[in-house]
């Protein structure tokens, strides 16, 4: 009778202590499953940006032209545009503006940007992440110019280059170098012409860039089509920053894990989720394709994305492939 009385007890007790270790260890995940969820939205805003580089605006410019300079025929201009100016790049160290953007009675034309004066070979750096559309000679004008379109919407002109350090068709970040100032082309002394447009439409450069205070003029910039525009914030924080979830990810939301009997299967799978890549699929790909391509296997990628051999894929639909 003892001893059934004590089985009895520790039943009891059993069935009290359960529901509080099963919250215990809910409460107790629950910033593991914060982390990877973060961590998968970290890896998605890389592939994001990283797809952003490869083609620039997509949803804004026509098409994808390294021949001219202007390039786009008759587009309609959008009424509102915002172009994002944070994590930009001063495309010279020279604070000195030689000649502004406007009309030039002496030369009767319209000077489409501004002039920086330069040294001859001074570093000439992109002033925000993107894609090199044009990098060529013009002797009765840029000489040598490139022109790079950013995922901002905007393309950025540097001319007079006394050379290129960039090539057509590469993904540059913004303070990367691309050229060196010189006087080539149409030019009476060294310095930079530094050109911003959105699709093919001049903005005057000294609305988005402070050459005095080597600064922007404000976060964003809204375009309102025929050179007017609206400047937003001075480097304020803002909720579509596409910055926020990388930065809380990588440097606010750190959490430690201890490898113990309770958590140790989280952490592994915490940890694994920091090395979770992912795959865009587009037009004409298959699972046998995006394998190769990522030098995984097919039957992996099925399990990674609850697949089958015979699943159909959609464009823009998004797979783990690690």
């Amino acid at each position: 009778m003892f001893f059934i009385k004590r089985a009895l007890t520790w039943i009891a007790i059993g069935l009290v202590a359960t529901p509080v270790l099963g919250q215990d260890l809910l409460a107790h995940q629950a910033p593991v499953d914060k982390k990877m969820r973060a961590v998968d939205s970290v890896a998605l805003q890389r592939l994001f940006m990283q797809e952003d580089l490869e083609d620039p605006a997509a949803d804004l410019y026509p098409n994808w032209e390294d021949r001219f300079i202007n390039a786009f025929g008759d587009v309609e201009l959008p009424k509102e545009y915002k172009i994002d100016l944070r994590d930009f790049a001063m495309p010279t160290t020279n604070r000195i503006v030689t000649s502004k953007y406007g009309y030039r009675p002496r030369f009767r034309r319209q000077h489409k940007g501004l002039d920086i004066n330069a040294n001859r070979g001074d570093t000439i750096r992109s002033a925000f992440d993107g894609k090199v559309r044009i990098v060529e000679y013009q002797p009765g004008g840029y000489g040598n110019v490139v022109v790079i379109r950013h995922p901002n919407g905007l393309e950025t002109i540097y001319g007079h280059l006394s050379k290129h350090l960039t090539q057509k068709g590469s993904i540059v970040k913004a303070g990367e170098p691309i050229g060196l100032a010189g006087n080539t082309g149409f030019s009476k002394g060294t310095h930079l012409h530094f050109e911003t447009r959105l699709l093919g439409e001049y903005i005057d450069p000294a609305k988005l860039f402070d050459f005095a205070n080597q600064d922007v003029t404000g976060d964003f910039y809204i375009f309102k089509g025929h050179g007017r525009g609206t400047i937003l914030g001075k480097h304020v924080a803002d909720a579509e920053d596409k910055q926020t979830d990388l930065a809380q990810a990588e440097e606010g939301e750190d959490v430690s894990y201890e490898e113990d009997a309770s958590n140790s299967k989280a952490a592994r799978e915490a940890r694994a989720a920091r090395n979770t890549q992912f795959h865009k699929v587009r037009r004409g790909e298959t699972l046998s394709s995006i394998a190769k391509k990522h030098r995984t296997t097919v039957a992996k990628l099925c399990r990674a994305n609850g697949l089958t051999k015979r699943s159909k894929l959609r464009v823009g639909q998004i797979l783990k492939y690690s």
